[in-house]
């Protein structure tokens, strides 16, 4: 998981959206095992206390389980990956809201930008999917969320 931090968010919590991001997309997959605290310290430049602080949280929330000895795991569980997808999707509809609504938009407004938004959109192609959106497809993210840098990054 490669992230680039965002000086307005805590590291550990960007570090919790990217592995629910992971769960979201489909990839981190019930058992999959993260990377050790230490490794993804030393990867994301950050003290291993951060991660610890990230993999705890993602713990206390039931998306991850560590396993004495052996690691962390995103936990089995059915409908794991549905219901972090939805935790996910509701975070980014609430940021957006709450950004519009800064940009003084009324309730009105915004539902007219995000309808021709998609008019556009399905306009693009005939198909309802952009050429970036079927890239970011193929990045292995979802539609509408950020994309990955040629070096890994997501923005």
């Amino acid at each position: 998981m490669q992230i680039n931090f965002d000086e307005s968010i805590p590291i550990y919590v960007q570090i919790m959206q990217g592995v629910m991001w992971d769960v979201a997309v489909g990839a981190l997959a019930p058992g999959d095992k993260l990377l050790s605290v230490r490794d993804l310290a030393r990867d994301a430049k950050t003290n291993p206390n951060t991660v610890q602080r990230a993999y705890m949280e993602l713990e206390r929330m039931g998306i991850v389980e560590t396993q004495r000895g052996q690691g962390t795991f995103i936990k089995a569980g059915p409908g794991l990956a549905k219901e972090v997808r939805s935790e996910v999707t509701a975070t980014a509809v609430r940021s957006f809201i709450n950004e519009m609504r800064r940009l003084r938009y009324s309730n009105e407004e915004i539902v007219g930008l995000v309808s021709q938004g998609l008019d556009e959109a399905s306009t693009a192609d005939g198909d309802g999917q952009t050429a970036a959106t079927d890239q970011t497809v193929a990045d292995g993210l979802a539609p509408g969320q950020p994309t990955k840098d040629p070096d890994g990054g997501v923005h």
